[in-house]
């Protein structure tokens, strides 16, 4: 019987990934940090008999501000760890959908294209840039059936508290915060809902090599998202943005998805109100 491996299985995507899978009936294997280093040439050995036909990559390192106290291990894991991956497929015959992100920087026009220049401003978005161009190059090179997604902000229930929405939902439900901080109510974002994400993850198996943005094709601001926060949970709470603005901050930036829409029949089904209000729930839940 096929398998399918997914790298990265233990985080956010990646475990909602191996679920949906397995609820669909496929066998999956799953690589984390327990089950190895991605970046050792011998982790990937022992898989190379498990009859795998189709690899989701997702291992990383993500968090930006540690890419710039710590950038050497972002460029270990997130390049070499991703040429391990491609030299297995090459050797395995196996598909690969890569995941890749933060690569437009300020972006020149909107909404982003796949051919919009790539940017790094960062040491985390410059190991993404060289690992998505590696990518490419196996997949004209030897002729690999590689997939490119180029998601923008994925968000959904159970997200880390160190991403916006789930950051600012904890702080809502927190009694301490009297007052709601933030950095800034301006800057807008394309967000994609976990479960569209996943989904055209799952189409992605046995397509033939491209690069795909993930998004909704639209944009909501940090300040929307408070006021929906607000009206899901029932709180209502002073809002005070800080003013200590990131640097290199990018004020609006969202996706054209017309590109995968045509090729693969996909599209989002969940609207940015309807996955806010799953997440608040969530939370409200736990």
């Amino acid at each position: 019987m096929s398998a399918i491996l997914v790298t990265g299985s233990a985080g956010f995507i990646g475990s909602a990934l191996v679920r949906l899978l397995r609820e669909k009936g496929f066998m999956v294997i799953e690589f984390d940090v327990a089950q190895g280093d991605i970046t050792s040439e011998q982790a990937l050995l022992p898989y190379a008999d498990k009859g795998i036909h189709h690899v989701f990559h997702l291992a990383g390192k993500t968090f930006v501000p540690e890419s710039w106290r710590h950038p050497f291990g972002f460029y270990q894991v997130n390049m070499m760890g991703t040429v391990n991956v491609l030299e297995f497929c090459r050797k395995t015959g196996a598909g690969l959908t890569y995941v890749s992100s933060y690569l437009y920087g300020q972006p020149d026009y909107l909404p982003v294209d796949e051919d919009h220049p790539v940017k790094s401003y960062n040491p985390y978005s410059q190991s993404k840039v060289v690992a998505d161009a590696t990518c490419q190059f196996y997949a004209r090179q030897y002729g690999m059936p590689v997939t490119i997604f180029r998601p923008f902000n994925a968000y959904g229930p159970g997200q880390s508290p160190q991403f916006i929405i789930p950051e600012i939902i904890s702080k809502v439900f927190d009694p301490a915060q009297v007052v709601l901080e933030v950095m800034d109510l301006l800057p807008r974002r394309d967000y994609i809902y976990l479960d569209d994400l996943l989904e055209a993850f799952v189409l992605s198996m046995g397509k033939p090599y491209g690069i795909y943005n993930l998004g909704s094709g639209y944009s909501k601001s940090v300040a929307e998202i408070v006021a929906l926060v607000f009206q899901y949970s029932g709180i209502t709470k002073e809002v005070r943005a800080t003013g200590n603005n990131r640097p290199n901050e990018i004020f609006d930036l969202y996706a054209d998805i017309s590109k995968i829409k045509r090729d693969y029949n996909w599209d989002i089904k969940t609207s940015f109100e309807a996955g806010m209000k799953n997440c608040v729930e969530h939370y409200m839940r736990r």
